[in-house]
């Protein structure tokens, strides 16, 4: 392959002057504004502590291109413009795509950073070198003849290539060291063990250690980053996988020895203050930490015995979440004007159905974070706690001592409650003690398994609860569903739907049609998934006179829709085609949660 710099500029590095010339000559600004705009970015590069690169300066003086689209010049985007004036690609750095024990190989930090180049990309014909610098690539030659192989220049955002630089070569030296530490699996299992029996007694630990204390922090900062909701960690035979669940989807993000990955979950599980030497039945814990910003953040650990080895998942819990309003969940503006209504009432049942990690936990943290004001006493019962909130009571279920979900409801009763939450209805005694709570005055809220609203009056009498108590104590049942939301940043028009489309969803209520519906593209924003975040689906049933009148024995489930929709009620797939018409989600989503309507 001939080497680019034949091509090009005889290693020149940027300068501020040379990509003002440039941006004027592409019409990118105004040739009234050049002068001003110059000195402010001079002005920056000037006062920097540290050498900056001149591309950093233009995007911190916020310069909005004259060409249509008349964009911000973003880092990104100055970027991306300059690669197209070396004639060289762009390449967003997804540190979750590179496997930084190769590329590290490829040169010393010490090398990279000299030259501010960053390897991304090792295959057995072709090296791929991330710069900054597209007109100074005197290092080329050395690298093509070192690693036998072509070099492929890209250019990418300098501030990505220095923060991915540090992260990367500490990273592959943690690996490199920890693997070499933990070569015999045994042997590591058994030092590892011995040097967690150290740290307890404060006793300095093996130097050796502090590689997976890296291995660790990296991979707690990498989710944090990436938006994940749970981590895994999974033992096979020769690698243990790591996996992130973002948006509700798993993604492979990296494979470690395994023996890392042992001492890995050891360092976490001591952390979360579990027996670490136990590794033959599931344990739970739970760690509190802080992300790069300073925001605490609260992870729920649990292991599980499997053929390689433990298990470990990690969820994450973002404090954040407490604090959103009904309608940033996704709540419709009726709908929430009814759930305020509801949790308003003085006394009475009112439950939140839908499967695990449909958001129910957090629809109940919410409400409950806003009805906890000085003047109420909030106590709840959960197995396990969920998220630790100050302005509530909250106490664990500990089934080892026989304090279960109807102990824990009866303890609550003697502490004067004003609003008791229940972790989850499960059995009838729980249910019973639920109902009592109800009829002496206070407000209670549960959650239950189950596919809609009024399928959970069918479970409750399932599970024995007298209809007579049902009907004097439930006010409210909502179902809700987490349906993925398309990206702001690259979703694109779709044209009409299709009437089958619409009618599977809308299932003859009437919704407007919307003209177009959207469809994911995928861009770097939403890791090329084409979704980023997601919304709630609600279905929420006001129990009314008309509604209770008919829960009795035999009561028929079809008769229990019929008069929940006459008395208001949207489906959950009526509340998806609402979604979809907004131009917040596809119908895909939707279908894939909503069952059909009956």
């Amino acid at each position: 392959m001939e080497h680019h710099a034949a091509h090009k500029p005889a290693h020149k590095t940027l300068d501020l002057h040379q990509l003002f010339s440039w941006l004027l000559a592409d019409g990118m600004i105004d040739k009234a504004d050049v002068k001003a705009r110059y000195n402010e970015a001079q002005a920056l590069l000037r006062n920097a502590s540290a050498s900056m690169h001149p591309l950093i300066a233009i995007a911190q003086i916020k310069l909005t291109s004259t060409a249509p689209p008349h964009k911000l010049l973003t880092l990104d985007a100055l970027s991306e413009w300059m690669a197209g004036k070396a004639r060289v690609p762009f390449f967003r750095i997804d540190p979750l795509k590179i496997d930084f024990t190769r590329v590290a190989d490829v040169m010393s930090a010490t090398y990279a950073a000299r030259f501010n180049i960053l390897p991304v990309e090792l295959t057995p014909t072709d090296v791929v070198i991330a710069t900054a610098e597209p007109f100074a690539i005197e290092w080329e030659a050395e690298i093509s003849k070192v690693t036998r192989r072509n070099v492929k220049v890209v250019v990418s955002n300098p501030l990505d290539i220095a923060q991915y630089t540090a992260q990367f070569f500490t990273l592959a030296k943690s690996i490199k060291g920890a693997s070499k530490h933990g070569q015999h699996d045994t042997a590591l299992r058994n030092n590892f063990e011995q040097l967690v029996e150290l740290g307890k007694s404060n006793k300095s630990l093996d130097a050796n250690d502090q590689h997976v204390v890296n291995i660790v922090d990296w991979l707690w900062q990498y989710a944090f980053e990436q938006r994940a909701s749970d981590i895994h960690l999974e033992p096979k035979r020769d690698l243990g996988a790591i996996r992130f669940r973002i948006d509700g989807i798993l993604h492979q993000v990296y494979q470690v020895p395994a023996a890392v990955m042992i001492a890995m979950t050891a360092r976490i599980k001591l952390l979360g203050r579990m027996d670490v030497v136990e590794k033959r039945r599931p344990q739970d814990g739970r760690i509190k930490t802080r992300t790069a910003g300073g925001q605490e953040i609260e992870l729920r650990l649990s292991t599980m015995p499997t053929a390689f080895g433990e298990k470990l998942v990690m969820r994450i819990f973002d404090p954040e979440v407490v604090v959103k309003t009904l309608p940033e969940l996704g709540f419709p503006p009726d709908d929430a004007k009814r759930w305020d209504s509801l949790t308003a009432r003085p006394h009475g049942i009112i439950l939140v159905t839908g499967p695990t990690g449909s958001g129910k936990t957090t629809t109940l943290y919410t409400t409950l974070k806003a009805l906890a004001t000085a003047e109420v006493n909030v106590c709840t019962v959960e197995d396990p706690i969920e998220m630790v909130e100050g302005s509530f009571n909250q106490m664990q279920v500990q089934h080892g001592i026989d304090l279960s979900f109807a102990d824990g409801v009866r303890a609550l009763m003697r502490q004067d409650p004003d609003i008791i939450m229940v972790g989850e209805i499960r059995d009838l005694e729980t249910a019973e003690m639920a109902i009592q709570a109800a009829l002496t005055g206070h407000l209670v809220l549960s959650t239950l398994h189950t596919n809609d609203a009024p399928s959970a009056v069918m479970r409750l009498l399932e599970l024995g609860v007298p209809y007579y108590l049902l009907e004097a104590t439930l006010i409210g049942i909502m179902a809700q569903r987490l349906v993925r939301t398309l990206c702001p940043d690259c979703k694109k028009p779709d044209g009409a739907i299709s009437d089958d489309a619409w009618n599977s969803l809308a299932e003859g209520w009437k919704i407007p049609r919307p003209e177009t519906a959207y469809r994911p593209v995928g861009c770097p924003e939403c890791r090329q998934t084409g979704y980023r975040g997601r919304t709630g689906l609600y279905e929420l049933l006001t129990i009314t006179q008309p509604f209770s009148r008919l829960i009795k024995e035999e009561t028929d489930i079809h008769a229990l829709k019929s008069q929940s929709i006459k008395d208001g009620m949207k489906p959950l797939r009526v509340a998806g085609a609402l979604k979809v018409a907004e131009g917040v989600t596809t119908v895909e989503e939707v279908l894939k949660v909503t069952s059909a309507l009956t």
